[in-house]
């Protein structure tokens, strides 16, 4: 992707500070973190490090870490001498070896093997390297630029991370922040985003948001933070029935569903602590389950709606939902008035 097609996008003040402080890193040769959460923008500041600097001629080599198992990451980053390993039949060139010249991206360089760490670390002390299976050392001209979503010092402290390559990339750091710190972005990256696929789609126009979704947008936490703005607004355009009238409704969470599985694979078990009362643990009669949980769903919802004196943002925070989550459970169970 050329770098003239990724937009960045915002006007807020921690957004514009980090776009400086981008375009100031990206006047040195020196390597470069980009620290931040899912779905910040990480891949979009490391294309303006490059292309704002000398090297922005040269190749932009990306390399998503996280994608390849240990046994070929190196091989994927330094090449391999044919016979190296099984099914090596032929020499490879590395993404090192192609990056000469240029700027390498690492993104989730902090899921990279200790051994890997320890062969970039020299990269960015001699410049040198060697092929897998190989003991010829070769030379390579190349700026480092790596990313992570986690913290990074405390994965070296952990032993997760060498304490000497964080030394050495962490000439300049850039932590980006979140959707939730840049607010005043919201609606503008929103707009954006709905003016794109609006035209995607062959509407004449993009005709904005209504009241109610504004405020919707404002206040979603947005876990994914750009990314998943994005695909909000993507699938409220695509739900859309009217291209004349402001869109009306956006689903946050595409998984909010009554039939949702409950069940946790044991790849991805979590330790659930849950505090049963005593009065509630034994039932002398059999019971309705589904019917049961829809009342108790009703009693609260009724609960909190009256002890806010029927404020519906109110009644969210009581039940410690957002507005939009509380307005599927009121519709749910026919309380809308």
């Amino acid at each position: 992707m050329k770098y003239d097609q990724q937009i960045i996008i915002g006007e807020s003040p921690a957004f514009l500070e980090i776009i400086e402080q981008a375009s100031r890193a990206a006047r040195h040769d020196r390597p470069v973190l980009v620290i931040g959460e899912r779905g910040t923008g990480k891949e979009l500041i490391a294309s303006r490090l490059h292309f704002l600097s000398p090297r922005w001629e040269q190749k932009f080599v990306q390399v998503n870490c996280a994608a390849l198992p240990d046994t070929l990451l190196e091989s994927e980053l330094f090449g391999h001498e044919a016979g190296s390993f099984t099914g090596a039949q032929g020499k490879r060139i590395g993404r090192f070896e192609e990056a000469d010249k240029g700027t390498i991206f690492l993104d989730e360089i902090a899921t990279t093997s200790l051994s890997a760490q320890e062969k970039i670390l020299r990269i960015t002390e001699y410049g040198t390297f060697q092929r897998v299976g190989s003991n010829k050392t070769i030379h390579t001209d190349v700026r480092i630029i790596g990313a992570a979503n986690i913290d990074l010092p405390s994965a070296a402290e952990a032993g997760d991370f060498r304490h000497d390559l964080l030394d050495r990339l962490a000439l300049d750091v850039i932590t980006l922040p979140s959707l939730r710190h840049r607010k005043e972005d919201i609606l503008i990256l929103a707009i954006h985003f709905g003016q794109k696929i609006a035209q995607e789609v062959g509407w004449e126009s993009f005709p904005g948001f209504s009241e109610s979704v504004i405020e919707m947008l404002f206040e979603h936490t947005w876990p994914g933070n750009v990314r998943e703005l994005k695909n909000v607004i993507e699938r409220a355009v695509y739900y859309s029935e009217n291209e004349f009238h402001p869109i009306e409704g956006v689903l946050l969470d595409p998984f909010n569903s009554p039939y949702r599985p409950s069940t946790v694979s044991s790849k991805h078990k979590v330790k659930i602590q849950k505090e049963i009362k005593p009065e509630t643990a034994i039932f002398n009669e059999p019971l309705d389950f589904q019917e049961s949980v829809e009342n108790h769903e009703k009693e609260l919802l009724h609960h909190a709606l009256n002890k806010s004196k029927f404020n519906q943002k109110e009644a969210a925070k009581f039940l410690n939902l957002n507005y939009h989550q509380l307005r599927h459970q009121l519709k749910k169970h026919n309380l809308l008035s």
